[in-house]
């Protein structure tokens, strides 16, 4: 390929990582604007998302243009992809993080009610998976980006949990129906970023090895029926 499609390369990679610390940085916002009841915080997520949009499209159409012209092959190719499915990824994690903020942004106005325990080790967890898979993107790592995947069934089975807990305490406190509901409206948000963060530690593992994740997986689980 030419010097002029390596550096087109580089940009989208400064990008895409540029991209990756903001959205990363939203989310940290979301949650503690939930645990501190900060409105102002929360409203400031929600007005950062518009930029995270901007870059999206933006790093989208450069990564089609790329496509159009250079027609790559190979790692090149799988790159480009990659980048694309991530890039759109980071879009949605941005999204669930304003969710979490416009939910937090209303606890910051209503009489105080304790966050379950659960729900912050959920977060810290979260937290911590996207922060391992966006690593494992920074530095083409496969071994964080599965230690990613195996962390998702973890996040899950809290999301349960947390369903769990709200459905025993309305029985006990239905007069706080409406504020134990969001709890798990936010307990699926930050399902969905991990699911997301699992996307892109899914593509790191592509990117790098030229294999499908979850069909590896399958064909492993394949493999052992064999025998």
């Amino acid at each position: 390929m030419t010097i002029h499609f390596v550096r087109e390369i580089d940009k989208i990679k400064t990008r895409i990582l540029s991209l990756s610390a903001y959205v990363e940085e939203s989310v940290t916002m979301a949650v503690k604007a939930l645990i501190t009841r900060d409105g102002n915080l929360a409203r400031e997520v929600i007005q950062r998302d518009f930029k995270i949009d901007e870059a999206e499209v933006e790093l989208e159409e450069e990564c089609l243009k790329l496509l159009a012209l250079y027609q790559p092959v190979a790692h090149d190719l799988r790159f480009i992809i990659a980048i694309l499915k991530i890039n759109n990824d980071l879009e949605r994690i941005g999204d669930q993080a304003v969710n979490i903020a416009y939910r937090a942004e209303v606890f910051s106005r209503r009489e105080k009610i304790e966050i379950p325990d659960i729900m912050l080790t959920m977060a810290e967890k979260t937290k911590s998976m996207l922060r391992l898979g966006l690593d494992a993107l920074i530095n083409l790592d496969v071994k964080r980006a599965n230690d990613v995947c195996k962390s998702d069934d973890v996040i899950d089975n809290m999301h349960h949990d947390i369903y769990s807990l709200v459905k025993n305490e309305v029985t006990k406190h239905p007069e706080h129906f409406s504020t134990l509901f969001k709890f798990t409206e936010i307990s699926h948000q930050l399902e969905r970023i991990a699911d997301l963060a699992t996307n892109i530690a899914e593509e790191v593992i592509y990117m790098v090895e030229g294999q499908i994740a979850r069909h590896r997986g399958k064909a492993m689980e394949s493999k052992d029926k064999d025998f």
